[in-house]
């Protein structure tokens, strides 16, 4: 015997892979505005961009970095890379609560956090009246980006009650922490985003599991960089990794929100950031109320 129509609660997402104007907020608030605004206009109720879209995530740059010291014009690109950081609350979060407001969405993004001269790997979570529910850091940096994020804590391992469930973040390799995970499963995360830079396959099969143990909805959003988003006087530091247009990457943004959620679906969704096909892992006994 099926679930009546009636007991059910459909929710439209958009995942957005985009990347941001780098190390200018002012244009890549305006391209997310933008973004959001798309898919709001396609019925999305809940919009999640990638990790570090506001306003950088600078692969491939050492800032001049040295066992023992740091060059000056690697100084000077990290002074480039903190002015373009927000403060939080601030005029940043000012401007993303008017447009979650504006577009009536839920609104999930990655930020490049400054306080005092550390930087830090923040997620943001905004409600669709524009409230600022709350924000936290990245626990752990990965690799060299311990060079250039702080670290964060657990204070504030939060989901928060939406208008389309209970949505929580975990960004990029956070989700190789067992006990993070686990504190997610226990507050009933019902939409788990998951804000990334990783676009391997491996990836992919990591985020399809969390779907099946969580028992929870799985977002991934990752960054979709080109040559041409860097300022001219920038692209040497960053030239060993990107290209200028490959088959493989997207030529333009791209705004993923073809599926609905159901609130007692007992099918878990997760969503490949290099292709356009849905990934699909069955699970049972869904308990999301909406």
């Amino acid at each position: 015997m099926g679930i009546p129509k009636s007991k059910l609660a459909i929710h439209r997402v958009a995942v957005v892979q985009t990347a941001p104007v780098m190390f200018d907020i002012e244009r890549t608030l305006e391209k997310v505005a933008d973004l959001t605004n798309q898919a709001a206009g396609k019925g999305a109720k809940l919009v999640v961009f990638p990790e570090a879209t506001l306003s950088a995530y600078p692969k491939g740059a050492t800032f001049g970095s040295f066992l023992g010291g740091r060059t000056l014009e690697g100084r000077d690109l990290f002074r480039a890379y903190w002015e373009s950081a927000s403060e939080l609350p601030g005029p940043t979060s000012d401007r993303l609560s008017e447009i979650a407001r504006k577009n009536g969405v839920n609104l999930v993004i990655g930020i490049i956090e400054r306080d005092g001269g550390t930087l830090y790997c923040t997620v943001a979570h905004f409600s669709e009246t524009g409230e600022f529910l709350g924000y936290r850091r990245k626990l752990m940096p990965t690799g060299i980006e311990r060079l250039t994020w702080g670290f964060g804590d657990a204070s504030n391992l939060k989901v928060y009650d939406t208008s389309v469930g209970r949505v929580g973040s975990v960004i990029c390799w956070e989700n190789y922490m067992p006990l993070f995970r686990t504190a997610m499963y226990q507050q009933n995360i019902q939409i788990y985003c998951a804000p990334t830079l990783d676009e391997r396959d491996s990836w992919l099969a990591s985020m399809r599991h969390v779907a099946v143990e969580g028992r929870c909805f799985v977002l991934n959003a990752c960054q979709v960089t080109q040559q041409s988003d860097f300022p001219d006087d920038m692209v040497s530091h960053f030239s060993g990794i990107l290209m200028p247009l490959s088959p493989a990457v997207p030529a333009a943004s791209s705004i993923r929100s073809a599926t609905t959620l159901s609130s007692r679906s007992t099918t878990r969704r997760t969503f490949s950031s290099r292709t356009s096909i849905w990934q699909t892992s069955s699970v049972a006994n869904s308990t999301w109320t909406s």
